[in-house]
């Protein structure tokens, strides 16, 4: 394991803890872009919880390095909220130390992509990071307890992978969403289901959360459920006339006009995200696997063959 330092961008501020509830902290890396996602501590008497790692060595030895300044607690429990890398790859920096829990389709999905990800941003300097999936797992809700709050993690896949889960906190109104809700940025369901999502978007919505710590971009409200149900909605509208004329999903994404989704960054996911819904139009199961080469070479094609805007 190397002492790699987080690259610095002035594009982007550097990552923040955040004190969402009493003993209860999130790590904020924005703009929240491509590989630049946020993960949680839970703080209690004797151990402490964390919600999600992060997506290279540097910034992982980061966010261990950050959470030491709110707790000198050893880490005994990480949850993972989905199996995709920015979100896992630092599991190693916890393990063997941590239970680390999942879904059983998060442990199988990383130990079946492994890092590979990484082909996919030449720029990134992920350094070593061992793959390091969940070894507890469950199926729907698994109950978690930091001394005597619960913490209810919620499966509520498919949506933006397979393997969606939520860590809600009833006693304090705070949710840890994952990927189900980014702010500021362009939902991606690649590897998930548009129609799935929207529901996952109601069960979340029926919690009654208050406050939301979301996969990417700032802490929020639960204002920002509709926001991306908005944005999926339009997604499922346009993907429905253009899949009823026959349009390729590339070419009708190249033609459209986003309208207010201008403003979201990683725009070029709405070509896959069309390619998803006209997966589910054609009747194909909610997380059918998509070719994910395909789908990142019209990516980039989208983005006029400049790679990926990502300052991981």
């Amino acid at each position: 394991m190397s002492s790699a330092t987080v690259p610095f961008h002035a594009e982007i501020p550097p990552p923040v803890v955040q004190e969402v509830s009493a003993g209860i902290f999130a790590y904020i890396q924005m703009d929240g872009s491509w590989f630049l996602n946020n993960t949680g501590t839970i703080v209690g008497e004797r151990h402490a919880t964390v919600i999600d790692s992060t997506g290279t060595e540097a910034r992982a030895l980061a966010f261990h390095r950050a959470l030491r300044t709110v707790t000198d607690k050893p880490v005994n429990t990480l949850i993972n909220t989905h199996s995709h890398g920015d979100h896992t790859h630092g599991n190693f920096v916890f393990a063997p130390e941590a239970a680390i829990i999942g879904h059983e389709l998060c442990r199988r999905e990383i130990r079946a992509v492994g890092n590979l990800a990484h082909a996919l941003f030449p720029m990134i300097e992920f350094g070593d990071c061992p793959v390091t999936p969940p070894f507890v797992t469950f199926q729907d809700q698994l109950n978690v307890y930091v001394d005597d709050l619960k913490v209810e993690l919620i499966f509520v896949g498919p949506a933006h992978t397979t393997n969606d889960i939520v860590a809600w906190i009833p006693d304090r109104k705070l949710l840890f969403s994952g990927d189900i809700i980014f702010n500021g940025g362009t939902p991606f369901a690649l590897g998930g289901s548009v129609a799935g999502w929207m529901v996952a978007l109601e069960r979340i919505e029926a919690l009654g959360a208050e406050t939301i710590v979301p996969g990417h971009g700032a802490v929020c409200g639960p204002e920002l459920i509709a926001d991306v149900r908005a944005y999926l909605q339009f997604v499922q509208e346009v993907a429905r006339r253009g899949f009823e004329k026959g349009t390729p999903p590339l070419e009708l994404a190249t033609a459209l006009d986003l309208g207010r989704f201008t403003q979201l960054h990683d725009r070029e996911r709405l070509v896959p995200n069309i390619h998803r819904v006209y997966s589910e139009l054609k009747g194909e199961p909610w997380g059918t696997p998509l070719n994910a080469g395909q789908m990142f070479t019209e990516v980039l094609t989208y983005n006029g063959g400049q790679p990926l805007r990502c300052f991981a």
